[in-house]
């Protein structure tokens, strides 16, 4: 029974192909392909419970096609409203997906069986599952080779274009009139404020409608698999995400086309997984317009797929986000709220290694996904990504009076009471790579209050460490790169371009385990006895961080990486226009940049490392703060 198209208008998105918007990794991949064996394809004559069976008479059809309704190339899709009386259906406008390929068949088959299986709880199936009615059933025998399978209407537009339209925010917003009752499920009791705000409340709602859905088929025992944002819809009438019709959800329990008890553990992680990871890049692409555009997510992809590790998403996106706007941008407003915890969440949901994306119900209890309203206690590694965020942002601002500086020693120095990683071999496998200068505690020298004789603006200043592989013993190769220009000399130029120049020092330095004592002079003068730092003692107690981690009483001392240096060599590379000789803009790069970055026998040791920061202590006590840097080079 084929149906015809010539006398139809049809929207000029049905003929578009929709791409996988998800990089999946080689092992994954090859558990798709396993999983895609091993479904059964039922005959449409099999017994699928709650499924209908309709005819063609039964409808009646729409002369026109939804754009957020387009299809594969193996797909006819028609919008059609049913005409049987006889029909709680009736008058109701549904889609009829004509399948024609044997893949597609085998999808459209597949979400029948799988619906058998869901609609045991009707509440949950009909508010987060596109409810797919049944099949319109052949008439002929020479019909028998098509399949046409009848699905619920859910509105105009995907949630893609959704995001497409200019004014998706205010028009997605009004088309769902959330009111003071609705906004109470994500934890907030408030409605209006700000643009950012507002979207990031609408953004906590789909997220975790989405959330719920997706934990909804889990639960179950089925993984959705193609979780994009074509294939979700938002019904404007119930207010509920749709997860798709679910044509190619694999069974969690079963694995070599046997049902078994307990399924392969490893199987089930890694489609859970894989799940996790597809609605980490819809979050990304609601949170951050950019990633919208095709070239800027396939750098996006790239940088995944090459291995980095996730929580340097923040590092390796902000020049792409501050590009136009340097302050201005919504979505990386939203994800630095609440001390970064969307750059945690995406962190997790995007996690290189299966086994460390988070979980639905673990999402749901996210900060980032809670309103103000819903008390929650975080986990260590969430205040450790707190502590580590706001500092990074502190020292952004760049504005670094009494207080500012103050209140950023205080949480360097919270960062290290909190190091999850204290012994050798963790600083071994985590401190090789290459670290961007954050802060630093010590003195600062700008351009602003001197009147130098050259005027020298220094740009980044990097720290990297590489295994020493000529070495047996716990070594590795540093090398401290920071790049400057030299501006013409005049009183404070507008133009800042001038001649590039930089300043490469390297070493070799030896890593052994060690302690930092924290040393106080008593009241009276005498033998300083060892106790808590008194700086991180009032932090602690402050009414701010009273809540930090489960220390009662601050140690004595902490465990640390001592650094021991080897010889250093110093190379710096001048373009030939500079206006100053080298003697002269070596001095005043080493006059700006801290002193360990140009004598980096002056580092000591290493008091906190995780995937994402660094804090090194030089001779004088001033610590250093680095942020892990990333590139898809």
């Amino acid at each position: 029974m084929h149906l015809s198209v010539s006398s139809l208008i049809l929207s000029p998105s049905l003929r578009l192909r929709p791409r996988c918007s998800v990089g999946n990794s080689a092992l994954e991949k090859g558990f798709l392909r396993r999983a895609d064996r091993t479904f059964h394809s039922p005959l449409p004559d099999e017994d699928f419970g709650p499924v209908r069976k309709f005819k063609m008479s039964d409808f009646a059809l729409c002369d026109r096609v939804s754009v957020g309704l387009q299809g594969r190339s193996d797909e006819v899709i028609f919008e059609a409203t049913v005409r049987d009386s006889s029909s709680s259906l009736n008058n109701s406008r549904v889609v009829l997906r004509e399948l024609t390929s044997l893949q597609a068949k085998r999808r459209g088959r597949r979400a029948l069986e799988v619906l058998k299986k869901l609609v045991r709880r009707q509440l949950m199936y009909h508010s987060y599952a596109m409810q797919v009615h049944g099949y319109v059933s052949p008439s002929t025998s020479e019909e028998g080779d098509h399949f046409i399978l009848v699905h619920g209407y859910q509105g105009s537009y995907s949630l893609r274009h959704w995001l497409q339209l200019s004014d998706w925010f205010p028009t997605l917003e009004a088309t769902l009139a959330l009111d003071e009752e609705w906004v109470k499920r994500i934890g907030d009791d408030t409605t209006g404020g700000p643009d950012v705000t507002r979207q990031l409340r609408l953004i906590r709602m789909i997220m975790r409608d989405l959330l719920i859905g997706v934990n909804y088929l889990h639960s179950h025992g089925l993984a959705h698999t193609e979780l994009r944002l074509e294939n979700v819809h938002i019904c404007p009438v119930d207010r509920h995400i749709k997860v798709g019709i679910l044509g190619n959800a694999v069974d969690l329990h079963c694995d070599n086309g046997t049902s078994t008890t307990n399924g392969n553990p490893d199987r089930k992680v890694m489609m859970i997984a894989f799940d996790m990871r597809c609605v980490g890049f819809m979050m990304a692409k609601m949170v951050l317009k950019e990633l919208m555009d095709a070239s800027t997510f396939t750098k996006f992809k790239l940088f995944l797929n090459k291995g980095n590790d996730s929580s340097c998403l923040r590092e390796f996106l902000l020049p792409i986000l501050c590009q136009d706007s340097p302050s201005g941008n919504a979505g990386l407003q939203m994800l630095d709220r609440n001390c970064g915890a969307g750059w945690n969440l995406l962190s997790l949901f995007l996690a290189t290694k299966p086994l460390e994306r988070i979980s639905c119900l673990d999402a749901l209890r996210h900060p980032f996904l809670c309103g103000p309203k819903w008390r929650i206690f975080p986990s260590m590694d969430v205040i450790r990504w707190g502590l580590g965020s706001t500092s990074v942002r502190m020292s952004e601002d760049y504005i670094y009076g009494r207080n500012q500086r103050r209140r950023l020693a205080y949480l360097v120095e919270l960062m290290e009471l909190l190091n999850p990683h204290p012994k050798l071999k963790d600083w071994m496998d985590l401190l090789p790579g290459r670290w961007r200068l954050q802060y630093c505690t010590g003195r600062h020298l700008g351009l602003t209050l001197r009147q130098p004789s050259c005027r020298v603006l220094i740009g980044n200043a990097f720290l990297s460490f590489a295994p020493d592989g000529d070495s047996g013993e716990a070594s590795l190769l540093l090398a401290s790169d920071v790049n400057f220009k030299v501006m013409p000399i005049s009183p404070w130029p507008h133009d800042k371009s001038g001649c590039p120049g930089s300043l490469l020092v390297k070493s070799t330095v030896r890593m052994s385990s060690g302690r930092r004592l924290y040393l106080k002079e008593d009241d009276d003068g005498s033998v300083p006895r060892f106790a808590p730092h008194e700086s991180a003692s009032h932090v602690s107690l402050s009414q701010k961080w009273k809540g930090v981690g489960s220390v009662k009483e601050l140690p004595f001392s902490l465990p640390a990486a001592k650094l021991i240096p080897d010889e250093i060599d110093v190379a710096m590379k001048l373009g030939p226009s500079a206006p100053c000789d080298a003697q002269t803009v070596l001095n005043e790069v080493r006059t700006q940049i801290p002193p360990e970055m140009f004598d980096v026998s002056k580092l000591v040791c290493g008091t906190y490392v995780d995937s994402r920061m660094l804090v090194l202590r030089g001779v004088n006590g001033s610590a250093l703060l680095f942020s892990r840097s990333c590139s898809v080079n």
